[in-house]
């Protein structure tokens, strides 16, 4: 059991100070008819806890897990160079939980500034972890433009391994396919610094306009526009968790 003062400091809403604030000044509502509750020592249990903070509804999760569809011109970083940052685009509550010096959720992974696509997005450093090893081969899926018409045997020699400029052992795709002329789709078990890029200029070719389509068995939502997120169902987290168990 948990105060509500508890529930909105473990969710971002600001320090205890701020979230007792919060509370105390009629800003906070709870339960499935958002009832007015101005006590902060209000206890209540936190498993499928509902809340609204001014006029948003929100659901109290221990763990974040979340997917975004990022657009182009972002970067996935705290502290961006010279472009947005990806997590901008999100409430602030998820960019401030836990509070302390790694607040907030964290990409699983980074897309580059110029690509678009599935984005993972958690707070549970595990889980982050096991999403983004070599180890465990968790597949991603990445639909690519390319400049010129790519040959056969090119597609092959991606899956048979190619040598980047700075990496003597020889990187693979777990599978590459010709969709069209110019769009090659690849599946990475890995992730290196701007790896998709350095693979096709390695048989010859460049990449125009590179999309991340799914992660393991999660496939980006047609319905989720460009700059849009959702949390993801337990199913979906279990479902990720468990990817290489299965196989």
């Amino acid at each position: 059991m948990l105060s509500l003062e508890e529930v909105l400091f473990s969710q971002g809403f600001g320090t205890r100070r701020i979230c007792r604030g919060l509370i105390q000044q009629g800003h906070v509502a709870i339960g499935d008819r958002a009832s007015l509750c101005t006590d902060p020592e209000e206890v209540v249990d936190p498993i499928g806890f509902r809340f609204v903070v001014d006029g948003t509804a929100w659901t109290w999760h221990e763990r974040a897990y979340l997917m975004l569809h990022k657009p182009a011109g972002y970067e996935c970083s705290q502290r961006p160079s010279a472009h947005p940052s990806v997590y901008t685009l999100l409430p602030a509550p998820l960019r401030q939980r836990g509070g302390g010096a790694a607040a907030g959720v964290q990409a699983v992974g980074r897309l580059d500034q110029d690509t678009t696509g599935l984005l993972l997005l958690s707070d549970d450093g595990a889980f982050i972890h096991k999403m983004t090893s070599p180890k465990h081969h968790v597949p991603k899926v990445y639909e690519i433009t390319l400049r010129h018409a790519m040959e056969a045997g090119a597609v092959q020699r991606l899956c048979d391994g190619v040598v980047l400029d700075d990496d003597p052992k020889p990187v693979r795709a777990l599978a590459a396919e010709l969709v069209a002329p110019l769009h090659l789709r690849l599946v990475l078990g890995e992730g290196k610094y701007h790896q998709v890029k350095r693979m096709v200029a390695a048989v010859g070719n460049r990449v125009e306009a590179l999309h991340r389509s799914a992660f393991g068995e999660l496939r980006l939502p047609p319905d989720l526009a460009p700059g849009g997120w959702r949390w993801l169902t337990p199913q979906e987290v279990q479902g990720l968790r468990d990817f290489r168990a299965r196989r």
